[in-house]
């Protein structure tokens, strides 16, 4: 098989992978344990080439989702965090071949945009550090939108945004070396341990 065969191949699949992706209401992607390997090979590949080219996101969407998964998984003495693992390209992979999953990350980066510029005249990834995690800390808590129902749609999003960077850096090689995981076992699919998920969110105390 030539290499043009193989890249033909590895897009049918990836495209395969991003359609099989169910999303639920409470925020997350279901995809099995296989499928996220092979989306982490695929971004492990790009990432062999050089600077990675978003493949569904704008430069400027990509940049906040990359700012975004630093927050939520930043580095530490253990590892190099979401951005060491990934994360962002994992996502952006994801996106680009399933049309309702990117529509969730483009409408919810820009409602981050436009409340940041209501707030600090100022777009949330040209924003202060300090201004950003006074939003994040306000969406990163359901109970936010009880008093303050406008917030309601960034809640909903930070959710996605959370549990899909978390998820895509302990299905990585690098979280999953955080974990201590030894190797692949007959599982349909990969679940992230309650304690490592809050682990990984006691970082920055983002919800």
């Amino acid at each position: 098989m030539s290499d043009q065969d193989l890249e033909v191949s590895r897009r049918e699949l990836l495209r395969a992978i991003s359609a099989s992706v169910t999303l639920t209401a409470a925020g997350s992607a279901v995809l099995p344990a296989q499928q996220a390997t092979h989306v982490h090979n695929a971004v492990a590949a790009d990432r062999a080439k050089g600077d990675y080219k978003p493949k569904c996101f704008t430069a400027h969407e990509y940049t906040t989702l990359r700012r975004l998964a630093g927050l939520i998984v930043p580095p530490d003495e253990r590892s190099k965090g979401a951005l060491g693992a990934g994360a962002p390209e994992f996502i952006d992979f994801l996106c680009a071949s399933n049309a309702e999953l990117a529509a969730i990350y483009t409408g919810g980066m820009g409602w981050l945009d436009d409340q940041m510029r209501r707030r600090y005249s100022a777009q949330f990834i040209e924003a202060r550090p300090d201004q950003q995690t006074a939003l994040l800390d306000l969406i990163a808590y359901r109970r936010n939108e009880t008093s303050h129902p406008e917030l309601g749609p960034g809640i909903q999003f930070f959710i996605w945004v959370r549990n899909m960077v978390v998820d895509a850096y302990y299905t990585s090689k690098l979280g999953m070396d955080d974990l201590g995981f030894m190797g692949n076992g007959a599982v349909a699919k990969f679940s992230v341990p309650e304690e490592a998920i809050q682990y990984a969110l006691k970082r920055t105390g983002l919800g």
